[in-house]
This record gives structure tokens, sequence and C-alpha cells, in this order.
């Protein structure tokens, strides 16, 4: 056990990320030394930032809490402390289950983490962060929450309302940033189209995109989690009009059938849905669209799910995942509807559409072949440089293997020509 060292362990999604990374350079800057998801925990005190989204991913996180509480029992840690969306949403719960931690944290409260130590948080360091991520791109997370209230998501649950940050907070966190390295920003909320609505009155995207894109040393920007229902077209021309602004949007769309949609709460129709996804592609060419789908949702017989067959064969997604209904408690979904579909009929249906987006994705690789593509390189690996494009975002999406012909840097920009295609990779040259 090293004295004075705390390990700090980020579990789900970036925006969990971005809370680490705050607390991170608080604790920096209280004198302790500071390690990012160790391989071997060893110092005194261990944080689990947790994620509470779907069952999954809480038992992910109960089960780390618990590997972490039998080292504390060991000798091995000093002080287990728990924070983030797991904590915020089961605190009773864990409380009571787990005497082995010494502290509960939610998800906004974790500030207090450091004055429970006997030192302080520091209020004129709050926007500052440690980056976590390669030097060359970070997560900015420009609100927290949402006011949507989708049958089957426990998000609102977790985060409460929607919140967003103000604007000149933003772009005072992306120029400092900047100062860092940084060259890519992947804008995340659980809720971009909303963002502004609560502290200006109007949606207020499009502006901050706007700013954003005019800093210098700003190269990258790529939007994640878009809502299609009262999307921000005002958005569209900015993309069109920013050669830094990546032809890249993360818009969850769940389903097609209007049966399904309407059990989900989502308050859009597959018509409506269609236009939306017509309208971006004309006014932003080139534009590639990462979508998130459901399968078995209640209500979604066969020919709802066949229904959202022919919607991805038809809108042919450039990046999709998808994943079966897990009842989420506390949630409408689980208070009105009856989960009554088969876990093995969910699995297949998912297997279904995830082949079917599988050559759908290799077709669309394969039409790269033969283009020079600007690329950012990420990582060297012994065989290859593995680097994306605009329309991969880190972790998710495709990367692009570039064979050994010179020497490159990681954290630079390169033009590679595209020479071999597989559904979820590129191969290309430097040029």
């Amino acid at each position: 056990m090293r004295k004075n060292k705390v390990d700090i362990i980020s579990l789900g999604c970036s925006k969990n990320l971005v809370d680490s990374e705050h607390l991170i350079k608080q604790f920096q800057v209280n004198g302790y030394q500071v390690e990012h998801n160790p391989a071997h925990v060893n110092g005194e005190i261990v944080v689990v930032n947790t994620c509470g989204f779907i069952s999954d991913a809480q038992q992910e996180s109960i089960d780390m809490i618990l590997k972490l509480g039998q080292a504390k029992q060991e000798g091995q840690i000093n002080k287990l402390y728990v924070m983030g969306c797991l904590a915020e949403r089961f605190l009773a719960e864990l409380t009571q289950e787990l005497p082995e931690v010494d502290n509960f944290y939610g998800k906004f409260n974790w500030t207090e983490l450091l004055n429970d130590l006997g030192k302080s948080y520091r209020e004129d360091l709050s926007h500052e962060r440690f980056l976590t991520t390669p030097k060359h791109y970070s997560y900015l997370k420009i609100s927290e929450g949402c006011n949507r209230f989708c049958a089957f998501c426990a998000i609102p649950l977790i985060t409460g309302r929607h919140k967003s940050v103000p604007i000149e907070q933003l772009l005072s966190e992306v120029k400092s940033m900047v100062k860092q390295g940084v060259k890519e920003f992947n804008v995340i909320a659980q809720d971009l189209s909303s963002y502004g609505l609560d502290l200006y009155g109007e949606m207020k995207l499009a502006e901050l995109v706007d700013r954003m894109a005019m800093i210098e040393g700003v190269e990258w920007i790529r939007l994640h989690y878009a809502y299609p229902t009262q999307f921000p077209y005002d958005l569209l021309p900015v993309m069109a009009k920013h050669d830094n602004v990546c032809n890249y949007l993360d818009i969850a769309l769940q389903h097609a059938s209007n049966k399904v949609l309407n059990n989900m709460r989502r308050h859009i129709t597959q018509e409506e849905t269609i236009a939306l996804i017509n309208r971006i592609r004309a006014e932003v060419p080139g534009i590639h669209l990462r979508t998130t789908l459901m399968v078995g949702f209640p209500g979604e017989g066969e020919e709802e799910f066949e229904e959202l067959v022919k919607f991805v064969q038809e809108m042919k997604f450039e990046r999709m995942g998808a994943f079966a209904y897990s009842e989420e408690e506390g949630t409408y979904g689980a208070q009105h509807f009856d989960d009554t579909i088969d876990d093995d009929i969910k699995q297949q249906r998912l297997q279904r559409i995830m082949d079917l987006q599988e050559q759908i994705s290799l077709d669309l690789q394969a039409s790269k072949i033969g283009q020079v593509v600007k690329t950012i390189i990420d990582r060297e690996e012994e065989d290859y440089y593995v680097g994306r494009s605009q329309w991969d975002s880190p972790e998710v999406d495709p990367e692009i293997l570039i064979k050994k012909n010179k020497k490159l840097a990681i954290g630079q920009f390169y033009p590679v020509l595209i020479q071999e295609a597989l559904p979820f990779e590129l191969i290309g040259e430097a040029q």
C-alpha cells in the first residue's frame, strides 16, 4: 500500500470519465499522487466511479466494489469510496449491503469526498481537469440530466432534470485544453438537442459549436447523443460551414415502428424520423450518422421487428449499435408494461440486426477504397499505426490501420490512402 496515493477507477460512459478527471485534479492539488484505472490497485485510497444505467453495468460496478472490498479486508488498501450513478440511484441499498465501503457519494455530491478526508475542495479549480485520455483528444460534457423520460431509461431517475453548463464556461474549458495539446473535442451529453433551454430559454447547441469551431487550435469537434424529437436544425448550417466540425452525428433513434416508438414515449414517428435523417444528410453532405437501436421492447411483435429491419436496410446507417431491452426498476416501462418477450427471441433479433448492419458497414467501408482521408494517429502497434478519421469516435467506431511505410507521430494528422476495407476497420498507407 502506497501512502498518499489514490487509485480512481472509472466505469461506464465518457460522462463519468469527465467527473473522474475533475476529481483527479482536486486530489492532485491537495498533494495526492493519483493513478487512473490502474492494472493493480496499491493506493491507500481507492475511489470507484460507478455506472447505474442498465443491469449489466450495475453488476460490473458491484463486482468491482466487492473485489476491492476484499482487497481492503486483506490490508491491500486502507479506504474504499464509491461515487457515481449506481450510488446515486441505490444509496440506501448499497449502504446496507456493502459495509466494507467507507462512504458513498452520488452523481453530484462527490465534491464532499475531499472535505471528508480533511482536505479542501478547491472551488476556484472546479472547471479544471486532469485528462486521462491520450493528450490529443478529450471529452467535453456540456450538460447533465434529461427531461425526456423515455419509458425504458433510468437516466432521469439518476441524474435529474436537464442542466446545461454555461457557454462561456465551456469555451474557457476548451481554450484551457487546447493549451494542453488537445486537438479533438468529443462533445457529450445525455441530450445535446436540449442544450441551453434551461439557461437561455432557447436551444443553443448551434451557437456553442459555432463559437468552439472559431477557437484557434480546435481541429475536430464531434457531437454525441442528439435527441431526434425537437432537433435543433440550426446546427446543420454550422456543421456544413466549419471544416473542423466533423461530418458526424450520434443520434439514438431506438426504433422505427410507430407502435413501439409510442410505447417508448419517444414523441416521434417513423415518418418524422426518416424526414429528419434525410434533411440532415441533405444539409451536411458526407455526414456519418451513428445511431443506437433497441430490440425487444414491449409491443415489439414480429411485424414491428420487421419494420425495424426494413428501416435499417433502407437508412444504411454508417455507424450503428443495438441492444436488447432490459427492464429497469422505477422506469415508466417497468411500471406500465409487462416484459413478456423471451430473452432468446430478443437475442435472435439483436443478432439479426447486427448481422445486417455488418454487411451495410462493409459496403460503406469499401466505398472509401481509393480515397485519401485525413487521419489522426492514436497509437502505435507492432505492425501498424492505428488512427481514426473524422467519422470515427474514440473507442466505439472503426479504426484505420496504417502500414509502417514511414514514421508517424502520435496525435498528429496525416493524409492516408485507403487500400482495403473490413466491416469495422480500414487499412491504408500514409501519403
